[in-house]
């Protein structure tokens, strides 16, 4: 059997390969504007970013593996700018002390920075040209440094902690454009009016935990347009039926559109009232939906459309829990716990870039399980994603001989 020799190596390993992606000279204006180097001889922020960016990558549990096994590296570490690995101590140190916000602050500059590449793909079967999906999702944590996660122990013991990253996904380029943590116990509706940023035209789809009246009155008065579901108790007044047809057995589909009007409180007094669509859909499982929206001229089954797509920020999140390392924290601070999973995210967006730059058909979780595993080997980052795998030769089939003549033949 003949085999294929072609190895691919380069120069830098892989880690080295991922780091040259990001825009060092961004990092180092933030730094300088946060200040973070200021009180420090030794282990500077990007020394920071890198450490941890090691850790998430190979999927390290805790700061010591991350440590240790960077000083394993030896001559390695000059690739990465560093002489040494950190100590222990020195990492926690920083992951304690220096303010997660330059590493929130950099995750924003590079979705800018990567906008015009991840930007090009496009759901041809939604027309808006901004569209976004909302959502959150929880992460336990086993103390109480960030608190609301899970039930009250019958037994006495300590709840447990947890933090919630909510989200705002660019559904055309499946990237994140937003992203805030906050305690597990906040609830998802105050996230709304932070999205301000929100342009006259666009959608946004979400689920129906975010059902805010006030906030929806004040996009429709903007012209920015939504989608989500209604609440099961939610009261309104339906005005007229704009189309109804009951669905036969194994039909689905819109089987009726209404017009409606909602009330929306200030200080929990009715300040006024607005109208919305209110569409019902019936899906292939013989479930029934409600979705409410704004937008008056796109199609019924186009509302019904639209709220299917949140389902890609569900997926998101799936990907960061299953290919990245948020069951273990390096820090038991609540700063350190936001630093990881900042820089967790910006990992994603780094897997995301590659993905898209090597134009890979591979799966989001084997491209980061091949560079989990090639992180320190000096094989090209396009190839190893791509290919990954050396190739045999067709194997030369010999026609089967009698044990005699085998024997013969040796002599």
């Amino acid at each position: 059997m003949g085999k294929d020799s072609t190895k691919n190596l380069v120069g830098q390993p892989i880690l080295k390969q991922i780091i040259k992606i990001l825009p060092k000279e961004k990092f180092d204006l933030l730094a300088a504007l946060q200040k973070s180097d200021r009180y420090y001889k030794s282990f500077f922020s990007w020394e920071e970013l890198i450490t941890l960016l090691f850790g998430i990558f190979s999927r390290c549990d805790s700061m010591g593996e991350v440590c240790d096994g960077m000083r394993a590296l030896k001559g390695k570490l000059n690739y990465l700018g560093m002489d040494e690995a950190p100590a222990k101590s020195t990492a926690g140190d920083a992951l304690r002390e220096r303010s997660h916000e330059l590493f929130r602050l950099y995750y924003f500059a590079l979705i800018s920075h990567f906008s015009p590449l991840l930007s090009v793909s496009r759901k041809e079967d939604v027309h808006f040209e901004q569209f976004y999906a909302f959502d959150s999702t929880t992460i336990q944590l086993f103390s109480d440094i960030m608190k609301g996660v899970g039930r009250n122990p019958k037994d006495g013991g300590k709840k447990k902690g947890g933090l919630k990253v909510h989200m705002l996904t660019d559904v055309h380029a499946d990237t994140a454009v937003y992203a805030t943590v906050s305690e597990a116990k906040m609830h998802d509706r105050k996230f709304l009016n932070k999205l301000n940023f929100l342009q006259k035209g666009s959608m946004i789809v979400f689920d129906r935990a975010y059902n805010y009246y006030q906030q929806f009155a004040q996009w429709t008065q903007e012209g920015i347009n939504f989608v989500c579901r209604l609440k099961s108790k939610a009261v309104y007044e339906v005005q007229d039926v704009l189309f109804e047809k009951y669905p036969g057995k194994g039909e689905f589909g819109v089987y009726k559109v209404e017009h409606i009007h909602l009330q929306y409180k200030k200080e929990k007094k009715a300040v006024g009232t607005f109208c919305l669509r209110l569409v019902h859909y019936k899906d292939e499982k013989g479930r029934k939906y409600r979705f409410i929206t704004n937008n008056w001229e796109i199609t019924a089954e186009e509302v019904a459309l639209i709220y299917r797509y949140r389902w890609t920020i569900e997926l998101m999140f799936k990907k960061l829990k299953q290919n990245f390392q948020l069951h273990f924290f390096y820090s038991d601070t609540e700063n350190g716990i936001k630093t990881q999973i900042w820089c967790t995210l910006i990992a994603h967006l780094l897997l995301t870039v590659i993905k898209h730059q090597s134009k890979s058909t591979k799966a989001f979780s084997t491209i980061a399980a091949l560079i989990r595993i090639h992180l320190t080997a000096h094989l090209d980052l396009t190839w190893t994603v791509t290919e990954g795998r050396r190739a045999y030769s067709k194997r030369i089939k010999i026609k089967s001989r009698s044990p005699a003549a085998i024997q013969l033949s040796i002599f």
